[in-house]
């Protein structure tokens, strides 16, 4: 990794983008996901770089449906396993959640390079790599159709972070709880997902490590209650908001 001066105004950004870039060198990511994050990252741009108090909101309500599953699973790809590996392991360890990965771009090799990852960054048992467990789930069109029996197939909830709509919408018609992470609010993945937290995973990832550590001390009729008071429309509706007026602001100089 090149050296980066702190004092850039753009220092974090360009963190996160020679991550993406070592994670490419490295078989994780692929081409395609380095385009995925710069659209994202216009996103961001207008949040401000920063998480917002929707953001939180969704945060808290994530983490108490991952908690309040019977069996969750957090999917990963790539672009998540190059740019928050030890944060997704440290999460999936505090709700009690399984680590799948899928991905859209597939290959063995790829999937390998992953799950081996997660396993540097302390993940004890990686699912979606081993083909005997592989099923198809027909709803889903593209090479994410293809499951870990034990894992997504047969989870209650479902964090799909950097996700893309046609699997959200499939996974949703089959019954499962959906949180999505998207920097874009307007997203099929948005809209469709249960909980949508828009913000830049590294820095919700962290955030959801802890505060699962705060909420599992909570009661599951604590949880439930967390869950009822949120409403994913309204909080993307404000999450807009948000944005509109801060692109407002900027246009006035």
């Amino acid at each position: 990794m090149s050296d980066i001066l702190p004092t850039h105004p753009r220092a974090e950004s360009l963190r996160i983008r020679e991550r993406l870039a070592d994670g490419f060198r490295a078989g994780l990511v692929a081409p395609e996901g380095l385009a995925a994050h710069g659209r994202g990252e216009a996103f961001d741009y207008i949040l401000g770089e920063q998480t917002t108090v929707q953001a939180r909101r969704a945060v808290e309500a994530a983490v108490a449906m991952l908690l309040s599953a019977r069996r969750p699973v957090i999917s990963v790809n790539g672009n998540v396993a190059a740019l928050v590996p030890s944060e997704v392991v440290r999460l999936a360890r505090a709700v009690d959640a399984a680590l799948e990965v899928n991905l859209f771009h597939s290959s063995a090799e790829r999937e390998e390079a992953i799950a081996g990852h997660l396993r540097e960054h302390g993940a004890e048992r990686v699912l979606g790599v081993e083909p005997k467990f592989s099923i198809q789930i027909s709803e889903v069109h593209s090479n994410r159709r293809k499951v870990d029996r034990r894992g997504i197939a047969a989870a209650d909830v479902v964090l799909v972070p950097l996700e893309d709509g046609d699997r959200t919408e499939a996974l949703k018609k089959l019954g499962k709880g959906l949180i999505a992470i998207d920097l874009n609010p307007m997203s099929r993945t948005a809209q469709a997902a249960d909980i949508t937290i828009v913000d830049n995973i590294v820095r919700a990832l962290p955030l959801m490590v802890k505060t699962a550590e705060r909420l599992s001390r909570k009661s599951r009729v604590e949880l439930r209650k967390i869950l009822k008071s949120f409403d994913n429309s309204a909080n993307l509706r404000a999450t807009l908001g948000f944005m509109f007026e801060r692109l407002e602001r900027l246009s006035r100089g």
